[in-house]
């Protein structure tokens, strides 16, 4: 089972067990914003599931995903440009970070475990106990810069 498979289980499931109502357009939601490698905003979700054919109203995607959101199961990710994005939250905690292009608007994932090691040395320095964290690093992209 891919991870993308194992979040749609995972959310489906912690969308019953909180009591929530199935329907059609929380399933397309779940289904399309899983499927993604990164994070996307409510319109993104709401143009992506329309080119799939899909009917749903760009209403019930920002209630699906404020439930989605209340429930811990997609990371709110602010890129920058006052547009919010969402992306699955693992249930293993797996994540990524994003690399923005204030040029074109294009958006990258990575991941380095030097970078993660020294976010948690840095908290336990100060103190704290690392719950959670975003790192969002802005710039030019290969194309842009050319």
């Amino acid at each position: 089972m891919t991870g993308a498979d194992r979040w749609k289980e995972y959310a489906r499931s912690e969308l019953s067990r909180a009591g929530t109502r199935t329907g059609a357009a929380r399933e397309a939601v779940v289904s399309h914003l899983g499927d993604q490698d990164c994070c996307l905003s409510a319109q993104e979700v709401f143009d992506g599931l329309r080119a799939d054919g899909r009917k749903v109203g760009i209403a019930s995607v920002y209630r699906v995903l404020d439930q989605l959101s209340e429930l811990g199961l997609v990371h709110r990710v602010d890129l920058g440009g006052g547009t919010t994005r969402f992306e699955p939250a693992l249930p293993g905690g797996e994540h990524h970070h994003h690399l923005v292009c204030d040029d074109c608007g294009r958006v990258e994932q990575f991941s380095d475990p030097r970078l993660e090691s020294s976010l948690s040395r840095v908290a336990g320095s100060l103190g704290y106990e690392l719950g959670g964290h975003d790192v969002v690093l802005h710039g030019s992209c290969p194309a842009c810069t050319r």
